[in-house]
Parts: structure tokens; sequence; C-alpha cells
């Protein structure tokens, strides 16, 4: 006799409304949607597949840290912002060399993982009409599967911060009991400071979950789980400051970046520091660009080159993120309101310290599963009544996740014939001619000058990984300024040169805007090296120039 199937625990007898009926549907075909969603988060990841380095050079810059970690150890330490991802890119080039392709195959393995552990921290915590068009957009948003397979910090901070979530949801469990000890589940706790500890290495920003933890356990009055809780994270980050300390000295992950973020302007430190009213404008002008343009470009909702932001527009997205926040108190969501408060003020401290002129939708990007659960827990909440309302919020959650799929897939399908050529040895196939000029450039004074040349570059990281390894000079902004010309003095900047070992310089004409050339070009190394031109053209002499249009010319020094 055949044994009658049980019904999960969570299906809802005689359900009525739309919203119980979908609950329904998902608690029966849990492992179909998990399965299904995970195939395509790697489906979307390879079809995305970007084999060649990005324009905007972080990535190379964590690729170059992880180089020095290796060839300049124990004498290198990476401070320009949090150390751990260059550290594990570090171990990476030690035991395979610097090998960009398996380390974009890490990232693509790291994504899959964060999203493994998002949806097992948060099944069944939330409604599922909630919960499922949330986790499709963290297994197929466009620009996460872009993230997927580049060397940026994104997909390992998703791998990490979704660790942390895991073990967060876990504790909170545990916590709700009345007689919780530490020894029976030591390794739970200290799973839980691990993955603190990891995330708040892998990006500056996320060090407050330290605080998000003790005002969580405060507000509950649980000093017990606050005291375990941040004896389990200093455990771990004893051990890391000991280790550093002993290998590399005092140092310190803040460091490089700190003095930059309190400049008014990060390339012009001759304007001074920002004061208390130029932190509320620089957070208020980041809210706007975050939540009136990034948040809704990246849904597919904005034109990803509109740099319009509306006000109001923000004003009301963060009354929705309120208003859902509220909700889950009032529901009693513990572990909602943990990863909300860790959420909430990573989001503000990246509002308050990053500078404006550094609008990336990647900064709002790791904030999104949650703030999207906050806003359609918000209008679920507010329609939870059967009527017309939940039809309404239907629509909205499927026109969210038919964007998000069109803009993935349409991105996937268009990303092939490049990344095809890519893989096949064209790895300048991708990139506009002032970017092949400059990359071919950085690659021919890896092959043609002596190895004790040392080339100053606009973008030295990238000039790094394309120039095979080469170190390079870095130029991010013009040295010894000139207030009455806004260019170098040409007496200081050759001392500055001479002193810093700098034999030649790259003038590249990359472009301002990639979607307009001849439209003004990044002029940074033009400022500096044109003054010397003109008082000292013998000084200045031209070695390789590549390309005819949009050309990148090689100029060597003579002291």
């Amino acid at each position: 006799m055949n044994k009658e199937k049980k019904a999960p625990a969570s299906v809802i007898k005689n359900p009525k409304t739309s919203y119980e009926k979908f609950e329904n549907w998902a608690a029966k075909n849990d492992a179909k949607l998990f399965y299904s969603l995970l195939v395509l988060c790697l489906l979307l990841s390879f079809l995305s597949f970007n084999a060649r380095i990005s324009e905007a050079h972080d990535d190379a810059l964590y690729l170059e840290g992880g180089s020095r970690y290796v060839n300049e150890f124990p004498n290198y330490f990476y401070t320009q912002n949090a150390p751990l991802y260059p550290m594990l890119l570090g171990v990476l080039i030690k035991l395979f060399g610097l090998k960009l392709i398996l380390f974009k195959l890490f990232s693509i393995l790291f994504n899959a993982l964060g999203f493994v552990f998002f949806y097992k921290a948060l099944k069944g915590r939330i409604p599922a009409i909630v919960f499922i068009p949330v986790v499709i957009f963290h297994a197929s948003n466009h620009l996460i599967m872009y993230y997927a397979s580049m060397t940026f910090t994104e997909a390992f901070y998703f791998f990490l911060q979704s660790l942390f979530f895991f073990y967060a949801a876990k504790i909170v469990d545990l916590v709700s009991q009345k007689d919780f000890a530490l020894v029976p589940n030591l390794k739970l706790w200290l799973m839980f400071g691990l993955s603190m500890f990891l995330i708040s290495t892998v990006k500056s920003s996320a060090i407050v979950v330290i605080p998000a933890v003790i005002l969580f356990f405060t507000l509950s009055k649980n000093w017990k789980a606050m005291g375990f809780s941040l004896a389990a994270y200093g455990i771990f980050k004893i051990l890391f400051e000991v280790l550093v300390r002993v290998i590399w000295g005092a140092q310190n992950q803040f460091k490089g970046q700190s003095k930059i973020l309190l400049q008014k302007d990060p390339y012009d430190k001759s304007l001074g520091d920002e004061d208390f009213s130029g932190f509320i404008t620089r957070f208020i002008e980041n809210c706007n660009l975050s939540l009136s343009k990034r948040f809704y470009q990246i849904l597919g909702w904005r034109d990803e080159t509109s740099f319009e932001v509306y006000g109001v527009l923000t004003v009301l997205t963060m009354a929705l993120i309120i208003f859902g926040y509220y909700k889950l108190v009032k529901s009693n969501n513990k572990v909602m309101i943990l990863l909300s408060l860790f959420t909430g003020a990573q989001l503000v401290l990246s509002f308050l310290i990053l500078q404006v002129k550094w609008d990336q939708a990647r900064i709002t990007l790791v904030g999104m599963p949650i703030v999207l659960i906050l806003m359609f827990y918000a209008i679920y909440s507010l329609t939870a009544k059967p009527g017309i309302g939940q039809s309404i919020y239907i629509v909205i959650i499927a026109l969210v996740i038919g964007s998000v799929l069109m803009s993935s897939f349409k991105r996937g399908f268009k990303n092939l014939p490049i990344v095809k050529k890519n893989l096949k040895g064209d790895k300048y196939y991708g990139y506009t001619p002032d970017w092949q000029n400059f990359l071919k450039c950085s690659e021919w004074c890896a092959d043609s000058l002596p190895a004790n040349t040392l080339v100053a570059s606009r973008k030295a990281p990238m000039s790094f990984v394309y120039g095979k390894g080469k170190k390079f000079f870095p130029i991010y902004s013009v040295i010894k300024r000139d207030s009455t010309t806004n260019q170098s003095n040409p007496d200081s900047a050759l001392v500055f040169l001479k002193n810093n070992g700098v034999t030649h310089v790259m003038l590249a004409n990359l472009r301002a805007n990639p979607n307009q050339p001849g439209a003004g070009i990044i002029n940074t190394v033009h400022h500096i090296i044109v003054p010397i031109m003109q008082k000292y053209p013998e000084k200045i002499r031209l070695v390789h120039t590549e390309g005819m249009y949009e050309p990148t010319e090689l100029f060597e020094i003579v002291y």
C-alpha cells in the first residue's frame, strides 16, 4: 500500500488569497525552485562571462595587490581599502600564477555560493511572494552577473555577506530560546564570529556589522548573546591583527583611503578637507544618486546613460524602505531586523564617506537584496487583505522579474561574440580604440623596454595586467600643481618623477566618455608632461606610438 506524501509544514490549508496560494506553490516546489535558480545563475554567469579587465581598473588593482603580496613579501601590505580579497588573490597567484581566466572562474564560484547561502538563510523567514522575486533578482541580475566573472570584490563579497546572513539567522534562532548555552553551540558562535570578521575585512564599509550586531542585541536586551558574538568576532580579529603585526608591522585597512575620503576633492587635496555641512551635502547627493538613479538602473527601469536624479523619487523609495522595516519590526521578524540594520548602516556609511565623483552602481548593488525585501514587504503588508491590491503587487513583481531577466539575457547574448574572440586569443577585442592602444602600449613596454625601467601610467594596475606583470608607476592626479596654470610645475614635476625612479611616461588619449569619441579625454598625465615639454623639450623623447587613431605615445624622460 502506497504511503500518502505529507505536505510541507508551511503549506496553508484552504488557501483563500493569491498570496496564500503562491505560498503553497512555493513550499511544494522548493527544491525545484532552488536548483532551477542555481542553474539560471550559473548559465547567466557564463553567458555574461567577461574575459577582459574592466576600464574601471579596480579589478586590476586587486590583481596587482595580490601579485605584490607574493613578489614583495613581507614588505608589502595592501592599504588602498580592505585587504582580504587581494590576500586571497595572492594565495591563488602563489598556487597557479597570474591566470586571469582562472581567477574569474573563482568569482563565478563565489557568486553561486553567495546565491546558495542567501537562499538557505532566508527561505521560510519572509513570505514567498516577497522572497522568490528577490532570489530571482539575486540569481539573474545583469550587474551581479557582470561581477560574477570579474576580479572585483563584489562576487566574493556577496558570498561572505550571504555567509553572514546564514549564520546570523541561525544565531537569532538560537538566542530566541530561553536558556541557550555557549559550549554546546561553540562551533556555531565561532562561525558567526568568523563571518563577521571576514565580511568586515573584505569591504571597509562592512565594518558596520559590529555596531549593527551590538545595536540588535541591545534593543532586545540580550547581553549574553552580545558578549558571545563580540568574543567570537574578537578571537579572529585579534589573531589577524597579531599575524599582520608580526609579518607586516603595524598596518591598518583604513589607512590608504582615509585621507582621500576626508578631502573635498579626491583628486585635488589642495582644496582641503570636507567640513560637517559638506558631509551632509555628500550624503544627500549620494542618496539621490543611489536611490533615484542607480537603484532603478540596476532594475532595468532607467537608462544607464542617464545622469538625472530626482529627489522626490529618492524620498518615495526611502519611505517604502522605512515602512517595510517598520512592518518587519511589528511582526517581530528578528532575522530581518538584524540584516536590515546591517544593510542600512552599510549604505548610510557609504553615502557619508564615499566621494560623489565615485558614483558607481556597485555601491548600491551590495545592499539591493535586503532593500528589495524591505520594499516588497512594505507593499505586501499594504495589500495583505484580498482585493485588487494583491493583483497590483503581482504586476509590480512581474515587471521587476521580467525587466531583470530581459536585461540579463539581452546583455548575455550581446556579449557572446566578444567573449568568443577573447577566449580564442584576441584579448583586446571589445575595447574601444583608445583602450586598445593604451593596453597594447603597456604590453609593448613589457616586451621592449629593459626590466629596470619604470613607466608612469594613468591606469597603472591595468598596465600591470596587460604588461605581463611589469611594475608601472601610478598617476591618479596632477602632481605638483601650479595654482596659476592648474597644471604641474615642470621643475617640481621633474624632481618628483626622478625621485620616484620614473624613466618613461605613457601619454594616452583615453576618452572621458567611452560612448563619445572626440568629446574630451582623461588629461591628467597631459597636465604633467605638457608643461615639461614646453619648458624642457630636450628632456622628453618619443620612443613609441601605438595606434593612429586615439593613439598612446610612450616618452622617455631624459634627466
